[in-house]
C-alpha cells in the first residue's frame, strides 16, 4: 500500500527593514569604515626541480660568497647542526629573508623523529632584499 505525503508550506516571516534616512546613512558610514577583507588563497606546492642536497648548498654558498669551499664547508655543516637542533628541541626560528618557523606537530617513532612545520615569509624579503652574502664578500 502505497502512502502519499501531504506537502505543508508555512509562510514567512519577514524583517521590516529600517527606511530611516539616519538609518541608511549609518549603514552606509559603517560600511565605509570596514576594513577590506584580506583574501588568502590555498596554493598547491609545486615542485620545481630535485631536492637541494648539502653538497649543493656548499657549492651555492661558495659561488655566492666568493669564498674559497674549504672555508664554508664547516660553516654550513655547523648552522645547518644548529638548525637541527633548535628544531629538535621544539624552539621557533626567524630568520629572514628564510622566514618564520613555526612547529605545529612533534612525533617520535621507533625509527624517526617526525616535526611538522610552517614556514611563513612575506613577499618583501622574497624579492626586495639585497643579497648578503654578497655583500658580506664585498
Amino acid at each position: 500500500m502505497a502512502t502519499t505525503r501531504k506537502e505543508t508550506t508555512t509562510p514567512r516571516k519577514t524583517t521590516p527593514t529600517a527606511t530611516t534616512p539616519t538609518a541608511t546613512t549609518t549603514a552606509a558610514k559603517a560600511a565605509a569604515q570596514a576594513p577590506d577583507p584580506e583574501v588568502v588563497v590555498n596554493e598547491t606546492p609545486r615542485i620545481t626541480g630535485p631536492e637541494l642536497k648539502k653538497k649543493e648548498l656548499i657549492d651555492t654558498v661558495v659561488a655566492r660568497s666568493g669564498i674559497k669551499k674549504r672555508d664554508a664547508k664547516p660553516v654550513v655543516e655547523a648552522m645547518l647542526a644548529v638548525l637541527g637542533e633548535t628544531i629538535a628541541d621544539g624552539r621557533e626560528l626567524n630568520l629572514a629573508p628564510m622566514g618564520k618557523l613555526k612547529i605545529t606537530r612533534m612525533k617520535k617513532t621507533t625509527k624517526a623523529h617526525i616535526i611538522t612545520t610552517r614556514l611563513r615569509r612575506t613577499e618583501q624579503h622574497q624579492s626586495d632584499a639585497p643579497d648578503p652574502l654578497a655583500q658580506a664578500a664585498e
